[in-house]
């Protein structure tokens, strides 16, 4: 029995109390997690002893390479190919479904209701397989981001190094980036989604790196705070020990059992303690896997319960406008003894 195999199992036992004809979704990561297919088309469709994935000839080689145990269905026309697949029974929908596609669906005489998303729940439990390709995106990271580090100088542009550490990533054997870059300098690394750009890194900037590596889907996530050609000031000194503090606190808190929002709770202490809380403007962490950005969420509002074997990240940071600003994030597995797969020293270190 193949992994995914065993994943359609699980999905199956958690549909059967309340779909009694198919199940089917478009989400491209649900698809790749229960049928191995990675390509930009995809419909899965899974009843109660069959499967179909459904896509185009360009995929029709890359379907039987990667879902050799999944019946593939040839047909640009999706609502056609369900018609013929599914008449007669009830369609269970992906609530993330594109309205329009409920929509042909009904007009084409097929019975159609929408059901939360049975998929997500699965995937923040990883198993060995992901496990591993985490670990691996989480290594290559951290290793890359450490060698970059060190050939940081004085006047490189953001972009530029943005740039060097995505190299840096496939020559230690990624297959892609986990996400746009972030190298954030001086002001800009007051901006926690700032884009790399040609600003030039200067003597006592602030400099934050947000980075992943993608190792067989899955997305690793860290970030690391430096100062540039010289030793830290008082206020850069002060803030960053205070990030570190909450990262800390937080990653004590990573447990299976443990309530997100008690953990995002654990970050914004000591930061709130110090009178910075407003400078924490985002979650503490997020589900991450096949996606960059997964459940369950760690933020203030989230009562969500992490199960062993989920992977999140943790990110406190505190952002000063028209100063600058520090993270500190790293990609945990939940566990008894949280597994960090992002290891690289978190100290405020010099660069250029």
């Amino acid at each position: 029995m193949t992994v995914h195999h065993q994943r359609r199992s699980r999905l199956r036992d958690a549909l059967s109390a309340d779909v009694s004809g198919v199940f089917v979704t478009r989400d491209l990561a649900s698809v790749r997690y229960v049928t191995g297919f990675s390509g930009s088309n995809a419909t899965v469709v899974i009843g109660t002893d069959e499967v179909h994935l459904v896509t185009d000839g360009r995929y029709r080689e890359q379907a039987d390479h990667e879902s050799p145990d999944v019946a593939a269905v040839i047909d640009r026309d999706v609502v056609g190919a369900l018609r013929g697949l599914c008449a007669g029974r009830e369609i269970a929908l992906d609530d993330r479904t594109p309205i329009r596609l409920a929509q042909q669906l009904t007009e084409a005489g097929l019975a159609v209701r929408a059901v939360a998303d049975p998929v997500a729940p699965l995937r923040m439990v990883k198993d060995t397989q992901e496990l591993d390709a985490l670990s691996r995106a989480g290594g290559i990271t951290a290793q890359a981001l450490e060698h970059v580090a060190n050939t940081i100088a004085i006047g490189d542009r953001e972009a530029d190094i943005a740039r060097r550490l995505e190299a840096a990533f496939a020559e230690r054997g990624a297959d892609d980036r986990a996400f746009a870059t972030i190298v954030a300098s001086g002001e800009n690394s007051a901006l926690p989604h700032h884009r790399a750009g040609d600003r030039q890194l200067a003597t006592g900037d602030l400099l934050v790196i947000d980075c992943g590596a993608k190792v067989d889907g899955y997305h690793a996530d860290m970030t690391r705070t430096f100062v540039v050609g010289a030793a830290p000031n008082e206020w850069q000194q002060d803030i960053h020990s205070l990030v570190l503090q909450a990262q800390q606190a937080a990653r004590d808190a990573v447990a299976p059992e443990a309530v997100a929002g008690d953990i995002d709770a654990a970050a914004r202490e000591p930061i709130t303690h110090a009178g910075f809380g407003e400078a924490f403007e985002h979650g503490t962490g997020h589900g991450v896997g096949l996606e960059i950005h997964e459940h369950p969420m760690l933020s203030a509002r989230s009562s969500a319960v992490l199960p062993e074997h989920a992977v999140v990240t943790v990110e406190p940071g505190i952002y000063l406008p028209g100063r600058g600003g520090v993270r500190i994030e790293d990609t945990v597995v939940v566990a008894q003894a949280p597994q960090v797969l992002t290891e690289m020293q978190r100290g405020l270190t010099r660069v250029g």
